[in-house]
């Protein structure tokens, strides 16, 4: 498949694959541009070329379009203490996946765990000896008389009825009626060499939430879908889906995502709330007015406003990135609108009319104002040089400062001379500069010892430089002490460890070595800090590896991962103990951990 994809397939950039037992995944990745509709289009002609040259019994290949922006965003527990994980695998693969499919923007592949219900014939190999047969006779006969056809019409009367050729056996003592061969003028059966039973499919995938058996689906946002959304959705979905759930069967939202995006909206509503106090302050100090206060604040919401807009116009939406950005410029936003009325309060004690003193300031600082504005744009600018995921991460950041910047520059050149003019016309300068003499002494002292600073630095212009340049050279070498990232460290309160025992361990095994390791980190864990510990024991169901990542390639691998509680101690400090607990008590394990949330 993989040279089928290097020569038939136009505009790949790498090729991935991994290969588990009974699946392969090949993960294709393009060049940037590339008509992905064109590119599955080929990949799949090309798979399908290739499948008439593999051995006999290969499925035909899943092709599925993935994006970097769909993960997962939240987990759907199923559990129970009375009814068994067979059960709990079925209704969530039957009725709960159905049902979450109404939600726009939601993918949500087959479930963790379980055990998936499977009719077994098990061959005994002496009776096939003894009746001259093959297992290959057995294959033959079951899918020869196993089958379901169209049988055409018949016409009764004034009726016409569709007709149908169903061979396939309802129960057990059917299955075990298929005649495979006469020996002997003895019609030979499944029965007589086989054993037949209504059981479960190897079980390959073994789920534990908070200790019991149990399974779970992900909950996975399309790209171009809302994480609040999905995960709200969701939420809101899931009683309904458990007010007809079987008697005992406990749903439950865990590992939720979307509290990081509400975290960030909450974090930008906050830096805009302090701006505007520290604005408010400033300004109230320096002027004495509140209506120069109010002429400032407002254009604090405007800007971000505008910002939003022009991000939905350009396609980006509201992610970590882009808040980051509003939270960044946010900052900056009252720079303009500052400038502007504070020049405005000069020209008036300089004894111009309100209206006059107004244009000639928006005047004096019209081109001050736009170079400042664009130095700080022109900053961001080198962001569209970069290549690779990081051009997708930064790209969005800087354009929401850009417009956000823009915006507060438009503004101050329209919204603030009108705001100046509605609400300073009836207030005396004279009387607001004298509003905090106490101040304004203290300010007067402060501007002239920074003026005999100022003059002794200047007198001293060898010394000054040197010291800059030492400077320079030491903030450059703290970056070869400060260690380097993709994403910074953050306490979200989700750990993710991933567990490989012993090569070659039976999944029973490997589920007892989990089960004493989740035991172990509620003893070095405080107990009251867990909300919940999840683990996945072996290798998912296959398409369920072309949706999420995993490193679990074979029965001795687990997944356990570690919810906790909002009060909680530092997550790192936990990880550190988790660690040594691991090599000290379990030294014939490999463990390390991963990352367990959107933003890491």
């Amino acid at each position: 498949s993989e040279r089928g994809i290097t020569t038939n397939v136009n505009g790949v950039s790498k090729i991935e694959s991994t290969s588990v037992p009974g699946t392969g995944v090949i993960k294709v990745h393009f060049q940037p541009g590339t008509n992905i509709g064109t590119a599955i289009a080929q990949i799949g002609a090309s798979v399908q070329t290739g499948l008439r040259i593999m051995p006999p019994g290969i499925q035909p290949p899943m092709v599925v379009q993935s994006n970097a922006s769909s993960v997962p965003v939240a987990q759907i527990t199923v559990k129970s203490d009375s009814v068994p994980e067979e059960r709990l695998y079925d209704y969530g693969l039957n009725q709960i996946r159905l049902k979450l499919f109404t939600i726009p923007g939601l993918t949500s592949p087959a479930p963790y765990g379980g055990k998936v219900r499977q009719i077994n014939v098990e061959v005994k190999p002496e009776m096939l000896v003894a009746k001259g047969l093959s297992p290959y006779d057995i294959v033959n006969a079951l899918q020869v008389q196993n089958i379901i056809l169209p049988g055409g019409s018949a016409r009764i009367g004034t009726f016409e009825y569709n007709m149908s050729l169903n061979s396939s056996p309802e129960v057990i003592d059917e299955l075990t009626r298929i005649p495979i061969r006469t020996v002997n003028s003895q019609v030979v059966t499944i029965g007589d060499v086989a054993t037949v039973s209504d059981s479960f499919a190897d079980q390959t995938n073994i789920v534990r939430i908070d200790g019991k058996r149990s399974t779970y689906l992900n909950i996975l946002k399309k790209a171009d879908a809302s994480t609040l959304d999905v995960v709200n959705a969701t939420k809101a979905a899931v009683p309904l889906i458990q007010e007809t759930a079987p008697p005992g069967v406990t749903l439950k939202v865990d590992f939720d995502q979307s509290g990081f995006v509400t975290g960030a909206i909450n974090h930008v509503l906050v830096e805009a709330v302090i701006a505007s106090i520290l604005v408010s302050l400033m300004l109230l100090l320096f002027l004495g007015s509140w209506n120069n206060v109010i002429v400032v604040c407002t254009s604090i919401p405007l800007a971000i406003l505008a910002a939003i807009i022009g991000l939905r116009l350009t396609g980006n939406t509201i992610n970590i990135m882009t808040l980051g950005g509003l939270s960044l410029a946010i900052g900056m936003l009252v720079d303009d609108a500052t400038v502007a009325v504070e020049n405005i309060h000069r020209n008036r004690t300089l004894g111009l009319p309100l209206t006059k003193a107004i244009l000639v300031g928006a005047q004096q600082i019209a081109l001050p104002a736009i170079m400042a504005t664009l130095s700080i744009c022109i900053v961001f600018f080198p962001v569209v040089l970069i290549s690779g995921p990081a051009r997708f991460l930064f790209t969005p950041m800087a354009l929401s400062v850009v417009l956000a910047m823009m915006a507060s520059y438009v503004l101050s050149r329209t919204l603030v001379p009108l705001l100046c003019r509605m609400l300073l016309a009836k207030h005396d300068v004279n009387h607001e500069a004298e509003a905090f003499p106490r101040f304004n002494r203290l300010f007067a002292r402060l501007e002239a010892t920074y003026s005999r600073t100022l003059e002794t630095f200047l007198q001293h212009r060898k010394f000054v430089l040197i010291s800059a340049f030492a400077g320079l050279l030491v903030s450059l070498c703290t970056v070869f002490v400060i260690g380097q990232d993709f994403f910074p460290n953050s306490d979200t309160g989700l750990m993710k460890l991933h567990v490989r025992t012993a090569g070659g361990s039976r999944i029973e095994n490997t589920e007892k070595t989990i089960s004493q390791i989740e035991d172990r980190i509620r003893g070095v864990v405080p107990k009251d800090e867990i909300e919940t510990i999840n683990s996945v024991i072996g290798v998912p169901p296959f398409f369920n590896l072309a949706y999420v990542p995993t490193d679990n390639v074979n029965a001795g691998d687990a997944e356990i991962f570690i919810a906790m509680k909002k009060d909680h101690g530092p997550t790192e400090e936990y990880r550190q103990t988790i660690r040594e607990m691991i090599a000290n008590e379990f030294p014939s394990v490999v463990a390390k951990f991963q990352a367990a949330d959107i933003i890491t």
